[in-house]
């Protein structure tokens, strides 16, 4: 073999490896499914659990604002949840200016879970 084709074996080690974990990690998950029957559609499986809104109807429907008033709620405690930590972990280098910049940054969440409250996303029917 000649010596320019050895310098390529590590990219088609690297491919080999790569094919094998794809198979392993997406191929072995579909076929134990198969093999288990979980993939069998009934009732209970198809019903809808996350929006209360039947699954396969037209696209165009309204959805109730209810629906996108939660979602804004996930996004506010999401987005500080995000952020809080790596401001705690480095609030001694950033000092006073980044306890302040976190305080404005904790007021307009705020500001938007207070629109959350009075249009009334907090109480569920």
């Amino acid at each position: 073999m000649p010596a320019v084709a050895y310098q390529y074996l590590p990219i088609l080690l690297f491919i080999a490896v790569g094919i094998a974990f794809s198979v392993i990690f997406v191929g072995a998950p579909v076929l134990v499914s198969k093999l288990t029957g979980t993939s069998k559609p009934d009732v209970a499986k198809l019903s809808e659990y996350e929006s209360g809104f039947p699954a396969f109807t037209d696209s165009r429907q309204q959805f109730d604002v209810r629906f996108y008033l939660v979602s804004i709620l996930f996004i506010i405690f999401d987005l500080e949840v995000a952020f809080l930590f790596p401001w705690a972990v480095s609030l001694h280098w950033t000092g006073v200016f980044g306890w302040l910049s976190m305080m404005v940054f904790l007021g307009i969440l705020a500001i938007g879970f207070v629109y959350e409250w009075k249009k009334g996303a907090l109480d569920w029917e």
